[in-house]
């Protein structure tokens, strides 16, 4: 029945409807039935797609491809590439020179280039087995695990700040990078590595430093301005750790099935949330964890200081604890009707931030205190509850307040905590003390509730008979239990992709049927098993794969080579990878000698424009002193909002995300910031003078040092003569020039000759701006 009521254009639209439906009923009924047939065939033919899709099948060590007569240094993975370029007709790149196999290999390990010394040792080693040794000795650096680190950062999207507009800072979020580096330079092998950093604090008798690892699940961003919901943010931190583990264990893009089932792989929506229930019963919180030599001054100072604390307290503990309780009450009630009152609204808001001065610490740790039962708090939260009390807490009764003298109380107690030894502290996990139930949020708002879900796995994956509702630490132990297809695949993909450019699967982040099928499954899978038969130790598997001679490939290619495979996706030849911008930063420092190597520690701020830094709400840029200016680009402090200009110049990754790969870019901006960027113009004003205060030779030997210096060899006969020509003609022109002089070296009252300091300066700025300097062969 047409309804009249409708504008006359609807009213006729569905008259003509109606009208031609009667007329052609049977057509339009065949029609549908065929419209049925097709829908139904094709989903029929997706889901077989799916299920028979390479990445969900089982791993199986695969044969090793016969290769007729066999080289001596070709080993397992050498087989299986030389199987496919016999297939395409082609035939492997030659040996790289040892001098370029030194500066790679150190590069891929460590991060930095070799040192002359170094390059001179393994040239003049003629042992058979001298380039395995080279390899045990980067893998037992303690620069490793900082090369490393740098990756897995990416992935968890590492940073010293909060995000969002205020940005609030997190000055101890570094004792997780720490742990991570410590982690990686142990070795510690990938299975326990996973358990550690997804669920350490549910481990028996869990350390502190397994606590720590937790700080992984710490890295998603945090909103602590005024007005900002705490449920939306947490559901937001919650998502942001199912993507996360998804993308990184398993290669899945499971955050497409947060608003609908996923449109293309086997993930329904509900099983989004049975992963999301997974992280749900999980909070934040920051826990003592103190430093060498912190602990012992403490624990003797402790037990005066509670004495004293509980002196102050006494006279007025029922006056407190009857305001206390009223004061929670009302929190509660806030709780659950929000809206009512602004100003309970927002005691509800920043409960728990003020601990350690609202200092990075856990978002809803307060939140959850209040709604614990006193009988079932622990001494320290009952003492942190009531230290925020007194703090905030005359909302409840001002009169009162004032006629108890609580704000000069809390005033003396804040005098007598800065007498006591303070321990640093770090960001970790704990389960809830108050289960929440997870439901469905309904085209992924959690405002709107589906239905109630538990725990689970997605279906189109195998898992043990006894795990059907999997806490944190039976769910990282599905992720690297040996049925599982997909966790040795994604971790080896990313193994290679850190030493080829590419992985063999080229979409790192996406494993599912619209991620890039693997140029060789064969290999990858013979890997993913090896991988775990030798005890998930990732040492062990660089190693391997570093030895073979499809690594140590030259990767200058000919015409021939480029036009078939330009994206070097049949390994036929090594890839040329240009630095990251730690990367950048560290070369150019380690060759000028100003490098700092000391490990670990608080991240620092190195000199950048002050453009940059006026962005940074109101948060200041407090420039780092002494050697903590020269530090590793690894520790350079990341804030969300105002990221360090010379990472992004050179495609660092974005801290708001998980970064599974990051961009390789070659811009003018680049090239512009390696010549006139302060901190790379004063590496080159060092490396001059180290160019001349550690080699007193002519000018010739002086060129071949500040090649070795820059690019781990000597120069061609072109290249010398060409720098010898460029040196001269700078000393004619500072000869006559002082200003130019004064312009490029800074006064001095002992030294080398200012001429000579500004024409070697000069010649130390191009040997850094060459782009063979910034680019791994």
């Amino acid at each position: 029945m047409i309804n009249r009521g409708q504008p006359i254009f609807l009213r006729a639209y569905r008259w003509r409807l109606v009208t031609i439906s009667r007329v052609h009923s049977v057509t339009f009924l065949t029609w549908a039935v065929f419209a049925c047939s097709v829908i139904l065939f094709a989903r029929c033919s997706a889901a077989n797609e799916i299920n028979s899709h390479w990445a969900l099948q089982p791993i199986r060590r695969p044969q090793l491809p016969a290769v007729g007569v066999a080289m001596p240094e070709h080993g397992p993975i050498d087989r299986f590439i030389q199987k496919r370029l016999r297939a395409e007709g082609l035939r492997p790149s030659p040996s790289a020179d040892r001098s370029t196999l030194i500066r790679r290999v150190t590069l891929d390990l460590t991060g930095l280039p070799p040192s002359p010394a170094q390059v001179a040792s393994f040239l003049s080693d003629s042992r058979p087995s001298a380039y395995e040794c080279l390899i045990d000795r980067l893998l037992a650096s303690p620069y490793y695990g900082e090369k490393r680190a740098r990756h897995w950062m990416d992935l968890c999207h590492y940073a010293d700040s909060d995000g969002y507009l205020t940005d609030q800072l997190r000055p101890v979020a570094w004792r997780y990078r720490h742990w991570l580096v410590e982690a990686l330079n142990a070795d510690l092998p990938f299975d326990q590595f996973t358990i550690e950093q997804l669920a350490g604090d549910l481990l028996p008798e869990c350390s502190i430093e397994q606590q720590i690892a937790t700080g992984f699940l710490r890295q998603t961003l945090s909103n602590r301005e005024g007005g900002a919901g705490h449920e939306e943010f947490r559901v937001e931190q919650v998502v942001d750790r199912v993507q996360m583990a998804g993308t990184i264990w398993l290669g899945l893009t499971v955050g497409c099935s947060r608003c609908h089932d996923h449109k293309y792989d086997p993930l329904l929506q509900n099983e989004f949330y049975q992963l999301y229930a997974i992280f749900d019963n999980t909070d934040e919180i920051n826990i003592d964890a103190p430093l060498p030599g912190e602990l012992k001054q403490y624990l003797l100072e402790k037990p005066e200081y509670d004495r004293k604390r509980a002196e102050m307290l006494a006279p007025l503990a029922e006056q407190i604890a009857e305001l206390q309780a009223r004061w929670e009450e009302k929190l509660l009630y806030t709780w659950k009707h929000r809206g009512e009152s602004s100003s309970w609204d927002r005691q509800w808001e920043v409960l728990g931030l003020v601990w350690g001065g609202g200092l990075g610490e856990g978002q809803l740790e307060g939140v959850e205190i209040v709604k614990l039962p006193a009988q079932r708090r622990s001494q320290l939260q009952k003492d942190r509850i009531l230290d925020y009390f007194l703090a905030n807490g005359a909302i409840i009764d001002e009169p009162r307040w004032k006629e108890l003298k609580l704000k000069e109380l809390r005033e003396k107690l804040e005098e007598l905590r800065a007498e006591l030894p303070q321990l640093t502290r770090a960001p970790t996990m704990l389960e809830t003390p108050n289960p929440r139930q997870t439901y469905v949020h309904l085209r992924g708002n959690f405002r709107t509730r589906g239905d109630d879900v538990q725990s689970g796995l997605p279906e189109c994956l195998p898992r043990p008979e006894n795990v059907s509702h999997p806490d944190r630490l039976s769910f990282a132990e599905w992720l690297c239990w040996s049925g599982n297809p997909l966790t040795s695949r994604v971790a080896v993909n990313r193994m290679w992709q850190e030493l080829f450019g590419n992985g063999f699967v080229r979409t790192p982040d996406d494993f599912g049927t619209r991620g890039s099928p693997p140029s060789h499954p064969e290999l990858l899978d013979w890997l993913a098993v090896d991988f775990m038969d030798q005890g998930w130790s990732s040492k062990a598997m660089l190693r391997q794969i570093i030895g073979s001679a499809t690594y140590r490939q030259s990767s200058r290619t000919g015409p021939d080579l480029q036009s078939r495979d330009p994206a070097n996706i049949l390994l036929a030849r090594q890839s040329g990878l240009r630095f990251s911008s730690e990367q950048v930063r560290d070369s150019i420092l380690f060759a000028s000698g100003l490098l700092s190597r000391k490990l670990g520690g608080p991240s620092v701020r190195p000199p950048q424009p002050d453009s940059v830094v006026i962005e940074g709400f109101e948060n200041k840029w407090v420039l780092s002193g002494g050697e903590d200016r020269h530090r590793r680009g690894l520790y350079t402090f990341i804030q969300r909002t105002s990221p360090f200009a010379q990472g992004v110049t050179f495609d660092a990754a974005n801290a708001g995300r998980t970064c599974t790969r990051r961009e390789r870019s070659n811009t003018p901006l680049q090239a512009l910031t390696l010549l006139n960027d302060p901190v790379f113009f004063e590496a080159a004003q060092a490396m001059a003078l180290r160019i001349l205060h550690e080699n007193e030779g002519d000018d010739t030997e002086r060129i071949d040092f500040a090649f070795q210096l820059c690019l781990s060899r000597v120069p061609g006969p072109t290249e010398r003569e060409r720098l010898l020509a460029y040196l001269q003609e700078q000393r004619e022109i500072f000869k006559d020039d002082p200003q130019a002089v004064d312009a490029i070296v800074s006064e001095r009252t002992e030294g080398p000759d200012k001429h000579q300091w500004a024409a070697w300066t000069a010649v130390a700025s191009v040997l850094l701006n060459l782009h063979e300097f910034i680019t791994r062969e």
